[in-house]
């Protein structure tokens, strides 16, 4: 992609309600634009990190045999009489219709999803039963804040599971709990799997998945090295206690959840008689398991955890291309001359072996160009001047390193293929 096409374009001036820093960051680089709090349109570049990651969760939810369905984000009101949620979800949006006639604008999906799987359940022989969906939410949030952490209108993946047994419920928990510590990995944030409680939402046990960031709104009960934690609010250690993981103090800190699960037991199974004949013929409610990330909050929460103050800096599994390629232009034509042909050569060369290219073919200043790099965040920066060419040279810079260096020009697609097969 040229720059010069780029539907989006950066802007120096902070949103004057950004409260954070991937609100600030992902409005200025042109990867969103707010349309009112907690709103958001997602703009060229902040789709293809949104798609990338939602294929990295799609590979993974795949990976544990889950089928993936799409479920209406207008949903009617009696499931949710019917669960008794009407009138004690604050969130809920509620519209009525012409006709006089109410719904909800979907938050969460237990409400469809059961009663659905219900139509088709029959015999023990069907379960288990895993299905997901990516999906856009909505929660009549009092105070939307915090960019794309904490929206009204947010993308969500939600997984429920269907079982026959609580010990099949529990198997499969624990290999969705290892999915989602994988999904957060390839996104490149760590995350901790914390003990949580659902409150009433939950039968048995819970666990939340927090990235460590000053973002985040929950206090968290862990050490640097180790991956036991607990949710303040429910620990049964205090800080300052010995981890009973490594022994190291337990320290509080703040962290965004960017996923949760739930044993849901028969909370809504039994509301909806979602049942099944076992092999003798006697009939049983089935269990359900739900495990929730949010998707663009977790969009918002790398950003949180991996920038300077210049700007973001993408992983290279999510980035919205894997290059930034810079060309600055000289004064005669003759060297413009020779550095756009470069420029054309390496583009070209790249786009034929599958790397993402932006090309800032811009005619503006390198102090502009290179500071937009930075703040759009790319991994790998290429630049292409009349100083490189005179070594028929790359000059060659990680957005997280401060180093560069000179790649010959017949180098330059063999080492950025390597790099990204690393």
């Amino acid at each position: 992609m040229r720059q010069t096409r780029l539907f989006s374009k950066t802007t120096k001036q902070t949103p004057h309600d950004a409260d954070s820093v991937n609100a600030r960051f992902l409005t200025q680089a042109g990867f969103v634009h707010q349309e009112m709090a907690g709103v958001y349109s997602w703009l060229p570049l902040g789709l293809r990190v949104l798609r990338k990651v939602e294929a990295i969760i799609r590979d993974e939810m795949d990976g544990l045999g889950a089928q993936e369905i799409l479920m209406p984000a207008l949903q009617p009101k009696e499931p949710w009489e019917k669960t008794d949620r009407w009138d004690t979800v604050d969130i809920l949006f509620k519209i009525k219709s012409q006709t006089g006639k109410e719904y909800a604008l979907g938050p969460t999906h237990e409400e469809i999803v059961t009663p659905l799987v219900g139509d088709f359940l029959r015999s023990y022989k069907d379960l288990p039963i895993t299905v997901y969906q990516i999906q856009t939410k909505y929660r009549d949030e009092l105070r939307a804040k915090s960019g794309v952490l904490r929206g009204r209108e947010f993308g969500m993946k939600d997984l429920y599971s269907f079982h026959a047994t609580q010990e099949d419920l529990e198997d499969f928990y624990q290999k969705a709990l290892k999915a989602y510590a994988r999904v957060y990995a390839r996104c490149g944030v760590q995350a901790k799997v914390v003990e949580a409680s659902g409150g009433d939402f939950t039968e048995k046990f819970s666990h939340e998945f927090q990235v460590i960031t000053p973002a985040g709104e929950d206090k968290i009960l862990t050490t640097e090295n180790g991956t036991f934690a607990q949710n303040c609010e429910i620990a049964t250690l205090r800080e300052g206690d010995a981890s009973p993981e490594n022994g190291e103090p337990l320290a509080c800190v703040t962290g965004v959840e960017v996923g949760n699960i739930f044993d849901l037991g028969c909370r809504f199974s039994e509301v909806f008689d979602v049942a099944f004949s076992d092999e003798n013929g006697e009939r049983h409610i089935a269990k359900m398991g739900c495990y929730g990330i949010g998707i663009t909050r977790l969009v918002g929460t790398i950003v949180e955890a991996l920038h300077d103050e210049n700007g973001m800096r993408w992983p290279k599994s999510v980035a919205p291309y894997h290059v930034h390629l810079i060309t600055i232009n000289a004064k005669d034509e003759e060297t413009l001359s020779r550095i756009q042909s470069a420029a054309e050569d390496v583009y070209a060369q790249l786009e034929k072996e599958g790397v993402e290219v932006l090309w800032d073919d811009r005619d503006v200043s390198p102090g502009e160009k290179f500071a937009d790099a930075d703040l759009i965040g790319l991994p790998l920066r290429l630049v292409i001047s009349e100083k490189t060419l005179k070594e028929d040279s790359v000059e060659w810079k990680f957005r997280e390193s401060k180093e560069n260096e000179l790649v010959k020009l017949q180098d330059i697609v063999e080492n950025v293929g390597t790099w990204l097969a690393e």
